[in-house]
């Protein structure tokens, strides 16, 4: 689709230039997390998001669609194609046209980003960026791009803030039961494509679990971080893997045969993942597996067995209801460490055979792989023996509201004087409530501290640096570093 920056607006933004005071120079915005009531966290998330994905909206929006797609066009074009969708969508003449055509011949955006480092923990209602107009002609523009800022943010930081809940869910299980704390880079790996809003929407937030983990089948999500972010150290993997109409063309009475030949001859090294539900996951467990243990034992590699459907909790973990001694209830690690065995973490916690292993990828939340951890652990089971297939029940079921995110207005210059602005509806709980005036944000006691209503020189101190000024890129982050600021939080 073709993106006119002008036009990835709300209609309403169209003419708010004209409905601030006469006089009107600057407006000074910020965007920040205002409330978790509606965030899908566990109930001893600390109040903190993960910020992530501003450089690419830097270099991907503010840079190249508004290069490509305004200053780099004919202006005539530009605005005939602007006037066009205003008059046919809103009462003509209700605006001119001016401003566009100021705008095209200065020939940069004239705007000013301030932001916190990408992999920062924020805590919410701390400002995550603030941006403000650098040329007086064109104040309205810091809130023009709202929407589009919005839009383009909500989600990573949100993808980036569920990812790491994972990653603490994971390492605190690890830690109590003496499990592989390397693994746990691989122990949520993103299955999230097929079912998130768009391509540009799976690959940003891809990106984003990426901040947390190395695990991915999001292709997409790895080239965008190569892209916009300077990756170059080994970002993403995966493993050969199966679906269901490779298990289907080998027919129900073939799959035996599907299943050994998968790991003689088709890789006879190496991880391969199974899916292993196509028919009867308890035939596998208990039949083809015990009868495949030796070729197993003897590969150079590792199975991974992924069951595909049921809950979750109890295809992983047994169901108690189910008749006593029966594969459903001993459920699936139970069956593989009957069949394998394994060794012993330094916790006495029970750790299967390095050569077997199982990934659940269907339907997985924070609180089902919480009491999933929790089961294995009561069980005698270390945390490592489950890998999490990560997908868009996690990543697509969130909203803007989940984190309650907005961009606010709280300080302009009209005539000369500064003014400090702010929202506090009498009809709200008190989450809408705007920070006021000038913002700083400093780093005090190992987290960020708003403090607002503070003086012009104040808040050019303090943790929010300058990441885009005039169409210029500043300041640019790594991947590896956002990654490594983050994994000092755990």
């Amino acid at each position: 689709m073709y993106i006119n920056p002008l036009t990835a607006i709300d209609f309403y933004k169209a003419d708010h230039r004209n409905q601030y005071p006469a006089g009107t120079t600057e407006v000074y915005s910020n965007l920040s997390a205002r409330s978790d009531k509606l965030a899908n966290v566990l109930g001893d998330f600390d109040h903190k998001v993960v910020f992530f994905g501003l450089q690419y909206f830097l270099k991907s929006f503010l840079i190249d669609e508004w290069n490509n797609n305004f200053f780099s066009l004919d202006v005539e074009h530009v605005i005939e194609k602007y006037k066009r969708r205003m008059f046919s969508s809103l009462h003509e003449n209700c605006f001119d046209f001016k401003h566009i055509r100021k705008l095209h011949e200065l020939g940069y955006l004239p705007i000013k980003i301030k932001a916190l480092p990408e992999g920062s923990r924020v805590p919410i209602g701390v400002p995550l960026l603030t941006i403000v107009n650098t040329h007086p002609e064109f104040f309205w523009l810091t809130n023009y791009i709202e929407t589009v800022l919005s839009c383009y943010m909500w989600k990573p930081i949100t993808s980036a803030t569920t990812a790491y809940e994972y990653k603490r869910l994971l390492t605190k299980y690890a830690e109590e039961t003496g499990a592989n704390l390397e693994f746990i880079n691989f122990q949520a790996h993103d299955f999230s494509f097929r079912g998130m809003s768009s391509i540009y929407d799976a690959a940003l937030s891809g990106a984003a679990h990426l901040t947390s983990f190395l695990g991915t089948d999001t292709v997409p999500a790895i080239d965008l971080i190569e892209d916009y972010y300077f990756g170059s150290e080994p970002i993403g993997f995966s493993v050969p893997a199966t679906e269901h109409s490779v298990m289907c063309m080998g027919s129900k009475q073939g799959e035996f045969d599907t299943f050994k030949r998968l790991i003689t001859e088709t890789y006879p090294e190496g991880i391969v993942s199974i899916v292993s539900d196509t028919w009867d996951f308890w035939k596998v467990i208990t039949d083809y597996l015990p009868k495949l243990k030796k070729t197993i034992n003897e590969r150079n590699g590792k199975v991974v067995i992924r069951p595909d459907s049921g809950d979750p909790v109890k295809i992983i973990c047994g169901d108690e209801s189910a008749k006593a001694g029966s594969p459903e209830y001993m459920g699936a690690v139970g069956c593989l460490w009957d069949t394998f065995g394994g060794t012993e973490t330094e916790k006495g916690f029970k750790r299967l055979d390095q050569k077997i292993g199982l990934i659940y990828g269907d339907s997985i939340t924070l609180d089902r792989a919480k009491r999933i951890l929790e089961l294995l652990k009561l069980k005698g089971f270390s945390s490592d023996n489950v890998v999490f297939g990560v997908g868009s029940y996690t990543y697509q079921y969130v909203t803007r509201d989940s984190f309650g995110f907005a961009v606010k207005a709280t300080s302009g210059v009209v005539n000369g004087e500064r003014k400090s602005i702010f929202k506090d509806p009498a009809t709200d709980n008190g989450s809408k409530k705007s920070a006021k005036g000038l913002l700083k944000v400093n780093f005090e006691d190992g987290e960020y501290k708003l403090y607002d209503n503070v003086s012009e020189s104040e808040e050019m101190e303090g943790s929010l640096k300058v990441v885009f000024e005039n169409g210029i890129i500043k300041n640019e982050e790594e991947f590896c570093n956002i990654r490594d600021r983050l994994y000092k939080y755990l």
